[in-house]
């Protein structure tokens, strides 16, 4: 709804090109009102997401590589000089080496389960941390995950115990930063065509059974997340915390 949003500013994390989820949330947040900061991963990312950064008129523009020590600080303390303060905050990022994510779990080596864990999981936590002072007149936190965390999903390998303990960390991020009036959720989104799934051994099978089998018999779109996303940074739905929230075409009722 356009002005939903008027008012508040957000980080959004994850950009990497116009295909990336985090920039359908970044589409539905400006329509809404929202002024946003945007990252980009690296130097050969920043040439895919500036542009995008220039058309939601995103006024923080700044790398951020979560693995090298003071990015995210500095990504913190740029918003904190611009805007002093913060209003939402979208993380939409994940990582596993790839021999790690194409092999079994059993077989997951240490270094690369918890590189996954950091950049996909404790990542989340570091950015609340550095959120929450922000937040004084309250916010919202939402992060991405995905069904593999709470069922086996072939070929997902490590990344679906890391999920897990996503989803997890948002349950226990919800019951302690509530009282300071932020929500905190996770989107499940279905099987989508981003840069970050195709990695996924035999995705196309996987978008394809996906098809096949959610009840609504479709695929789901970066933009109907990024509408999801943008109710949850809204005033109404700050009232919800602590969800895993599915945009699948009710993929996950099946089982």
């Amino acid at each position: 709804m356009a002005g939903e949003l008027h008012g508040l500013r957000g980080l959004i994390v994850g950009v990497a090109n116009e295909h990336s989820i985090a920039w359908g949330c970044a589409q539905a947040c400006h329509a809404a009102g929202a002024e946003l900061a945007l990252t980009w991963l690296n130097d050969k990312a920043r040439p895919f997401v500036e542009p995008l950064a220039e058309q939601v008129a995103a006024p923080l523009r700044l790398p951020l590589d979560v693995e090298q020590p003071g990015q995210l600080e500095a990504v913190f303390e740029a918003i904190t000089e611009r805007w002093g303060g913060l209003d939402f905050l979208i993380h939409s990022i994940a990582f596993a080496p790839k021999a790690d994510l194409t092999g079994r779990v059993v077989d997951s080596s240490a270094s690369g389960f918890m590189r996954a864990m950091d950049v996909s999981c404790h990542s989340l936590l570091r950015m609340a941390r550095l959120a929450e002072p922000l937040m004084a007149r309250g916010g919202s936190i939402v992060t991405m995950s995905y069904v593999g965390a709470e069922e086996v999903v072939a070929n997902y390998g490590v990344m679906g115990p890391v999920k897990a303990a996503l989803e997890s960390s948002v349950r226990y991020l919800a019951a302690e930063l509530g009282p300071s009036g932020i929500s905190v959720n996770a989107v499940s989104p279905g099987p989508m065509a981003t840069r970050a799934a195709s990695g996924l051994p035999h995705f196309d099978e996987l978008l394809s059974r996906s098809r096949e089998r959610a009840p609504l018999r479709r695929l789901v779109d970066a933009g109907e997340v990024g509408a999801l996303c943008r109710f949850l940074v809204s005033p109404p739905g700050r009232a919800l915390t602590g969800n895993v929230l599915y945009v699948d075409g009710g993929l996950h009722i099946l089982g």
